[in-house]
Order: structure tokens, then sequence, then C-alpha cells
């Protein structure tokens, strides 16, 4: 089973990342954190690695909804949302939120998986039509 949802951009990492924000900023998703996880493994272990970056994306209506089903789905909230070098090109990946339906086995997720993907699907369709994709 697939679990992530991924588009491939010809775009530096730089501005991968900025456009993300603002295709998600479009689909209501709010950026709560960011983890650098090159310049912490750099600094923790002294590992060199691409850049990657991970935006904690949270569409709060939507995180209310699965709350309100299920109090420990956070665990398995689409929050997370990757950015990352991949040869000449980056690659921006979001967890499938129908994960969610199929992991907790709870159909009560299922519009909130439903709507999550149709927005998550539209910040990366977004992406990927900036970059010249169809």
């Amino acid at each position: 089973m697939r679990y992530d949802r991924t588009v491939r951009l010809d775009a530096d990492f730089a501005t991968a990342v900025s456009r993300t924000r603002e295709a998600l900023a479009e689909q209501g998703f709010g950026i709560l954190t960011e983890i650098d996880v090159t310049a912490t493994l750099k600094a923790k272990l002294d590992h060199d690695m691409e850049d990657y970056v991970i935006l904690g994306a949270c569409n709060p209506p939507l995180a209310h909804r699965a709350l309100d089903t299920d109090r420990s789905i956070g665990l398995l909230l689409p929050c997370n949302v990757v950015v990352r070098r991949d040869g000449d090109g980056t690659v921006v990946q979001a967890l499938d939120p129908n994960t969610m339906v199929a992991l907790t086995e709870l159909d009560a997720l299922r519009p909130v998986a439903e709507e999550a993907t149709r927005r998550l699907d539209a910040a990366l369709a977004a992406l990927a039509a900036a970059n010249g994709q169809n």
C-alpha cells in the first residue's frame, strides 16, 4: 500500500519550499512547524545529507473533525509534508489521508480523509502546474 502523494519539481530547493507553503495555504493549511532535517542531522550527528525539510501542515477544521471522531487520530493526521532535494530536482510528498481510514478501519473518518485528499491533491497539482507538468 502506498502511503504517500508525491510530485517531482524541476525547481531548486528554496523555491520548492516557498511554493509548497503557498500551495498549502491556498488549500487552507497553515504551517505550524518546520523541521530542517539536514541541519539537525549535521548539528547532532555531523552527518551530511541532501536538503530535506518537514513542514507540519494543519487544516484546523479537518483536524477538529478527525479528532472528534477519534482522539488518538492525532498520531495519523496527514500533517507532515516533506520537501527534499532529489538529484537536480525536488520532491514534495504528503501522507495519503486515506491511510487514516485504512489503519483505523473507522468509516467515520472517510469524509475527513476524502476532503483532506482533495485539498492536498489540489496543492500538489498547483505545484505541478507551476512546474509545467500536467
